[in-house]
């Protein structure tokens, strides 16, 4: 696409009319305004990943884990690591963008500072070609006025008794419209020079205008480029991360893992025994019973003891 330039597309025929200019100026002060918007958006998201960061963060510290063991426990003091570590790159990014907006903000303030300073000359010339050509336009119609003056005068000598005084006053008439004349003349001579100067400004001007913008929508657009970057290089980045974490968790292993538990807190590879029935009666004298109640021979026990009582 062949590219069109701002010098050739803000005219108009109107001598005083600047709607042209205006335009262009318009267009500078939109683009400043998207400089703030792009400002805004970047200032909220990096609180936004601010927060978020501190946030992972602080989960990771609080997120226990103590009373596990083994292979299990390493992952999960790994996953909360990495946790940690993708929060704080979170917070290095949120670093990364509020200096994305002080050069953003710089840079639009350079602009104005500039437009200022093209803007104060055009108007200056603005002015002075308005103020002549003000002035011009006086003349001519008073250069006019004296023309029509001077016929009526000079028609009037054939026809007046005082011929004398009626020659003597279309003379002066002549005079003043050469003299008017000349003013005219004279100031149409100097709006011509104000107006070539103005027409040389307003190019010139515009050339600088359609640099400004084409050097804001190329910021604008690697701004947003960056942008993207930042946040695609955060998901890899994320991703590293957690790659970390399942690196780790490849290592965990059930068995492993209830293996180490019982070594650390095995109580021994035996049940205790049966409880025996001990007869009073038929109690060990000697106390070898070690402690066990003995169950066999407990009903012939109990057929002694009735016959005992019997006799």
């Amino acid at each position: 696409m062949a590219p069109l330039m701002f010098k050739d597309a803000f005219w108009g025929t109107d001598f005083t009319c600047h709607t042209g200019y205006d335009a262009v100026i318009q267009r500078l002060r939109d683009g400043r305004h998207m400089c703030k918007d792009m400002e805004e958006l970047l200032k909220m998201r990096a609180l936004a990943e601010e927060k978020y960061g501190k946030e992972l963060v602080t989960i990771a510290r609080k997120a226990g884990g103590h009373t596990e063991i083994s292979t299990l426990r390493a992952s999960f003091e790994e996953l909360k690591t990495q946790i940690e570590n993708i929060g704080n790159f979170h917070i290095q990014l949120s670093d990364i963008l509020k200096e994305e907006v002080k050069k953003i903000e710089t840079f639009r303030e350079r602009q104005k500072e500039q437009r200022k300073k093209f803007e104060s000359i055009m108007e200056k010339v603005q002015k002075k070609k308005i103020s002549l050509f003000k002035k011009t336009m006086e003349s001519k119609r008073n250069y006019e006025l004296k023309c029509k003056e001077a016929d009526e005068a000079e028609q009037g000598v054939e026809k007046t008794r005082h011929l004398e005084k009626a020659r003597h006053r279309a003379k002066q008439c002549r005079q003043a419209v050469n003299e008017a004349e000349k003013l005219y003349f004279t100031n149409v001579v100097q709006l011509e020079g104000v107006r070539q100067d103005w027409e040389d400004t307003h190019r010139s001007t515009c050339e600088v205008f359609q640099q400004m913008e084409e050097d804001r929508i190329g910021m604008l657009r690697c701004a947003l480029w960056d942008h993207c970057n930042h946040f695609s290089m955060q998901c890899v980045k994320d991703d590293e991360f957690y790659e970390e974490a399942r690196k780790l968790l490849e290592q965990c292993d059930i068995t492993t893992d209830i293996n180490c538990f019982i070594e650390m807190k095995r109580t021994g590879h035996s049940p205790p025994g049966p409880i025996i029935f001990e007869n009073y009666y038929l109690k060990d004298t000697s106390g070898d019973s070690n402690g066990q109640a003995h169950f066999a021979g407990a009903g012939e026990d109990m057929t002694r003891r009735r016959d005992t009582n019997h006799v």
